[in-house]
């Protein structure tokens, strides 16, 4: 295939096939691991690349004198010379300096700088911003060569490996490695521990950990996974090698883990007996040579972002939420693994096992998108994983694609203090309505950048526009490979991947630009008149469909809903919207997305829909949140249910149900406990207590904890007495004791005074009143339940012009 200067933007421009792995060095070498297509065998190839950076001026390697070359002449080869060029354009970043070392290159920099400045450079941070733009070495290798990872290749055929960890605690420095499961997609599974060979004690542990490092060796992956492997596994192994005296020797080459920046720290420590210096280390990541270290819980959080529909990010509730628990799965409860293994070993072996199986599942069916990330970013696999699309992804596109152009870099624009403008939402009426449609606009700001050639001022090759018209492009091809591929097979698995994450790519070029400081080529301005075209588009498409006879209900740049008038057929439904679509400008593309029963239209994105086969969808806060006391949902999907089909003795029976079983307690404490992630250190609390007492901290105080992290994420209820009482619960977030101690008083009001009133729009004020009224207190005069029957309240009409308010 030739490719167009487009295409290598996008692709790199080395053909090279089945890389899986990269590591280079300061000294400008390079060692690549490359596997055969269908997970043949591996090869181990050493190459050399030039340290290169970018610099705004040559000023700061003047000193050198005749150490310093054009690129290109006699000598520029030689240790201890320095070579440049000069880059095309007015850009801030107009110089490529480069050395056979990157510590020489550096350490000439810095030393030109310190001289300039009067003071010592130790950094480059320390030259100030813009100073000077280093990427790290695979990095700077792959935007050199042209090279990607994994061309040629499938998911399927990388060698990947999950280990899980089983400790006798949650702090390494007071607690051990007792056993280890190990599974790979190679056919491999198997679990190590402390009792197998005879051995007890400290020497125990260091045999085990040993054994594994071999056994990670013999196998050989290009791959480790687990979920929450940067979280916990990782520098919990690491604390307990480095405590037993024992070199972590887990990648291809000599030494062991070595830390790496990352966009995602660690997260808190789940033991709150770490000191503040164990506590900061598990804010980094480690990687290791040739292996590519991938947490499944970075996979999660990103589908989470954009589908809010888990019921939580542990393990377990992942695997059980896709249907990848098998029902044989053992579960026990985290604090008690050890004992459990003390009395029942074979029960922990299968716990752990079922554990590394999951986490395989999990990466499989999620972990596609930064797979075919890494076939287009220079980046390493790893990082891929764990980063952002705007900063992590497209800006190193963007830096590699203006240097295979030899064009100069922007600096990072600064605010001029405009604001970026808000996209257009328009909530049309609140209420039920029936027979209702959704009207999808797909991508609608990348298709106006597209359609209106809107891009970042500073961008003068172009280059995002063209970056988004080829994945656009591509997507739709790989989609339709996808569908054409028999199902399940490795072809079609691949190709969704790749259309998942072009998808995601296009979906934040817009962000991108709006995203001032923060990516290079911001344009706060370009962005504001993407949103601006973005509002002409949907009130276009609301005044068009408003006079074909729809009643609207939402509009946003996702898409309209609709309901339509009695009698209306599928085909009457598909012909408003293919007539709306055709007067659209070229790119945007309006669909018919579904068509539903019913729906409980609640607030702008608060919605409840009911498919005409009884499947009903929340979205939104207001009916689903991972914070929100877990009885609210179970009894909004109750009422909700029978609410969209016109069953009001069923909402009150839904109501009257749920009040019961608080007031009698026959609930589960999980269920009332919200789920809450603390945004302050027991220091800052503690001097603020005296003016405001808030449930979460009292919690953790009424429990004894006294010291805690930001982020930690604990689940509170209220008890009687209105108490703040914490729910214990196992290391994966599971409840592990029901103590059945709570407020029913508070929660039965809860139910009525925050869920129950969810559906307040649905009603007029006395109908409400009737339907939830205190079953102990019961109303003189409230109305028959079967004469209620819900409403729909206008909120406001079509937009008459583009710039019409929300």
């Amino acid at each position: 295939m030739e490719y167009t200067s487009e295409d290598e933007w996008l692709w790199g421009w080395d053909t090279t096939p089945g890389i899986v792995s990269v590591w280079a060095e300061r000294n400008g070498r390079a060692i690549v691991w490359r596997r055969a297509a269908g997970g043949g065998a591996l090869t181990r190839e050493a190459d050399r690349f030039r340290p290169w950076l970018l610099l705004p001026t040559l000023d700061d390697l003047a000193h050198l004198g005749s150490g310093l070359l054009p690129e290109g002449a006699v000598g520029t080869e030689l240790p201890g010379m320095v070579a440049w060029r000069e880059l095309s354009g007015n850009g801030h970043f107009r110089y490529l300096v480069s050395a056979t070392d990157g510590r020489t290159l550096d350490t000439a920099i810095m030393s030109g700088a310190s001289a300039r400045l009067g003071r010592q450079v130790l950094r480059f941070a320390d030259m100030g911003d813009e100073a000077a733009l280093s990427l790290p070495p695979e990095e700077q290798y792959l935007v050199a060569t042209g090279r990607t990872h994994f061309r040629g290749l499938s998911f399927d055929d990388l060698h990947r490996l999950q280990f899980d960890l089983e400790t006798t605690g949650l702090n390494p420095a007071r607690s051990s490695v007792f056993l280890v499961a190990v599974r790979d997609n190679r056919g491999f599974s198997g679990v190590l521990d402390v009792a197998e060979r005879g051995l007890e004690g400290p020497a125990a542990e260091a045999d085990l950990i040993r054994r594994l490092a071999a056994l990670i060796q013999r196998l050989n992956p290009d791959v480790i996974e687990n979920h929450n492997l940067h979280g916990f596994d990782l520098p919990f192994l690491a604390r307990r090698a480095e405590i037993l005296g024992i070199t972590l020797a887990i990648g291809r080459l000599s030494g062991g883990l070595r830390r790496r920046p990352a966009s995602r720290g660690y997260g808190p420590w789940r033991s709150d007996e770490a000191d503040p210096a164990e506590r900061d280390e598990a804010r980094g990541r480690y990687t290791v040579p040739g292996r590519e270290l991938i947490d499944t819980l970075d996979a999660v959080r990103r589908h989470d972002f954009a589908a809010r529909d888990l019921p939580g990010h542990g393990l377990k509730a992942v695997a059980r939420h896709f249907g990848l628990a098998s029902p044989e799965r053992e579960y026990v409860a985290g604090a008690q693994v050890y004992s459990t293994w003390q009395r029942d070993p074979e029960r922990v072996r299968h716990y752990a096992l079922d554990d590394v199986a999951e986490a395989d599942g999990v990466a499989r069916l999620l972990g596609g998108a930064a797979f075919a990330l890494a076939r287009m970013a220079p980046r390493r696999y790893e990082r891929l994983a764990d980063a952002g699309p705007a900063t992590g992804v497209l800006d190193p596109l963007l830096v590699r694609a203006y240097l295979r152009a030899g064009a100069a870099i922007p600096a990072r624009t600064t605010s001029d203090g405009t604001q970026h403008s808000g996209a257009a939402l328009y909530l049309f009426a609140c209420g039920v309505a029936r027979r209702v449609v959704k009207a999808d606009v797909s991508s609608l700001y990348p298709s106006l950048m597209r359609q209106y050639r809107i891009g970042p001022a500073s961008d003068r090759l172009g280059a995002l526009l063209a970056l988004v018209d080829r994945l656009v492009e591509q997507r739709l091809a790989a989609k339709g490979r996808a569908k054409a591929a028999a199902h399940g097979s490795p072809e079609r698995h691949t190709d969704e991947a790749l259309s998942a994450a072009m998808k995601i790519l296009v979906n934040s070029a817009y962000g991108y630009m709006g995203a001032t400081g923060l990516t290079r080529f911001a344009d706060v301005h370009a962005a504001n008149e993407v949103t601006r075209r973005g509002r002409e588009v949907l009130g276009l498409l609301c005044r068009e469909l408003a006079a074909r006879g729809a009643t609207l209900l939402e509009g946003d740049t996702d898409g309209v809903y609709f309901a339509v008038p009695d009698g209306w057929s599928e085909e009457d439904e598909r012909r408003i919207v293919a007539e709306v679509a055709a007067l659209l400008p070229p790119l945007v593309r309006l669909e018919f997305e579904g068509r539903y029963a019913a729906m409980l239209s609640h607030e702008p994105k608060n919605y409840a829909l009911l498919a005409w086969d009884g499947t009903l969808t929340l979205r939104g806060v207001a009916f689903r949140s991972s914070r929100a006391e877990p009885f609210g949902e179970i009894f909004l999907r109750d009422a909700l249910a029978c609410l969209l089909v016109d069953d009001m003795p069923g909402v009150r029976s839904a109501y009257l149900t749920m009040a019961d079983s608080l007031r009698q307690r026959t609930l589960p404490t999980h269920l009332v406990a919200a789920k809450v992630r603390l945004s302050k250190t027991a220091k800052q609390y503690l001097t603020t207590r005296g003016t405001r007492r808030e449930l979460p901290y009292e919690a953790m105080l009424a429990s004894g904890r006294t010291h805690w992290e930001r982020g930690e994420q604990i689940r509170v209820y209220r008890t009687v007495g209105k108490q703040a009482a914490l729910l214990p619960t196992t290391d994966d977030g599971e409840p592990s004791d029901d103590p059945r101690d709570y407020d029913a008083g508070h929660y039965v009001r809860l139910l009525r005074d925050t869920f129950a009133a969810r559906l307040a729009r649905a009603f007029n004020a006395d109908d409400f009143a009737t339907l939830f009224d205190d079953p102990l207190q019961p109303s003189l005069f409230a109305s028959p339940i079967e004469a209620i029957h819900p409403v729909l309240t206008s909120r406001m009409a079509a937009p008459d012009t583009p710039n019409t308010g929300e």
